[in-house]
């Protein structure tokens, strides 16, 4: 018995009965399997395995929904106050699940079959077939070495924006305006970069560049034109979009060093190099870290220049994975074979994610 003035009493879990719990759980377990009888029965239609089903996937949407407002009202109905507190996270978790699990679920079924767009009969289950195709591709290993050399890339874009990071953190003349200048690429699409720079400086008759190469001598300028340069042009293009936001952030970490530090070294003597060897540089191992790993995600993503100047070529000596998937798509309409691509590529980018962070972390805790 709790007292009349006991206004602030609230219900703990020690106050809920053996039955009110079963009661909970029970409720959770019926809509899960609600859903997941939906789902596999509509799997199954879908596969044309069965000869009855739903039109649509609303039905298991809908299930879904009632599934989560289950597990929602469960956790107040077994926790009590302890529960309330997890409604305020848990509905944000369960609508970034069905953003995630939901699209990824689908997309492992559309890879195993074979649906061209073009076609009448729709998605078509086809078993192995577009693994089996995908092993004998030659195109998309090509663009797998690519990625290779655009990820090896990162580590020169990182030399030139530490660089320019401590030439704007220097003293030096009208600084502001070259922070500005320098971070206009960053401002810009790159499909704008690619038209602007790819698709007209570079252009082989026209283009400005073009020309002044041709007063130098060089009688065929082709920027494009063997596989090497035409990587090479590439990578310069991307570099010059994003250098920018790897230097913004080793700006942001220069600015942050403690300047006792580095008055220290400077009193006792340290020259610039060694300063920067010892004391700058090693300081600055977070945000290098954190910059390069950021800058080979979005490297990894690399597409709208390669689509917009070279589509790939010449013979796909300029394809990155996503361009290449990107075409099995628009091209050949090749759903199936393309979300199995794009699924692969999913893993392959996870499993080196990792293993880099590992790689890094142990580094980093080495002892000095």
């Amino acid at each position: 018995m709790h007292s009349e003035g006991d206004l602030l009493h609230t219900v703990t879990t020690d106050d809920i009965s053996e039955t009110r719990r079963r009661v909970g759980v029970w409720m959770v377990r019926l809509s899960a399997a609600l859903v997941v009888i939906l789902a596999t029965l509509q799997a199954a239609y879908e596969g044309q395995h069965i000869s009855f089903g739903f039109d649509t996937w609303r039905p298991v949407l809908v299930a879904y929904l009632l599934w989560a407002t289950a597990l929602c009202a469960a956790q107040i109905i077994n926790n009590g106050e302890k529960g309330k507190r997890t409604l305020f996270v848990l509905p944000a978790v369960l609508f970034v699940v069905s953003l995630v699990v939901f699209p990824l679920v689908f997309g492992l079924y559309i890879s195993f079959t074979d649906w061209n767009l073009a076609s009448q009969t729709g998605a078509r289950p086809n078993g192995w077939d577009n693994l089996r195709q995908m092993w004998g591709d030659a195109f998309y290993w090509n663009a797998l070495r690519n990625m290779v050399f655009y990820v090896l890339a990162v580590s020169v874009e990182y030399v030139i924006a530490f660089g320019l990071a401590l030439l704007l953190n220097a003293q030096i003349r009208a600084r502001k305006f070259f922070r500005v200048i320098f971070l206009l690429p960053l401002m810009l699409s790159p499909v704008a970069v690619s038209w602007m720079i790819g698709k007209s400086m570079l252009e082989v008759r026209f283009g400005p560049l073009a020309r002044l190469a041709r007063s130098l001598g060089w009688d065929s300028p082709s920027f494009f034109g063997s596989p090497e340069m035409a990587r090479f042009m590439i990578m310069v293009m991307d570099a010059w979009t994003f250098i920018p936001f790897m230097m913004i952030m080793l700006l942001a970490g220069l600015q942050a060093l403690p300047r006792e530090v580095l008055e220290a070294a400077e009193v006792d003597g340290a020259s610039g190099w060694q300063r920067f060897k010892e004391v700058i540089f090693p300081l600055m191992l977070p945000v290098s870290v954190t910059a390069i790993i950021i800058r080979i995600i979005f490297k990894l993503k690399l597409a709208d220049i390669i689509i917009n100047v070279t589509s790939g070529g010449p013979g796909g000596a300029t394809d990155s994975v996503t361009s290449f998937i990107f075409r099995e798509y628009r091209d050949r309409s090749n759903v199936g074979y393309g979300t199995l691509l794009a699924m692969v590529y999913l893993i392959l980018i996870i499993l080196f994610i990792t293993a880099l962070l590992k790689v890094v972390s142990r580094w980093m805790e080495r002892p000095a």
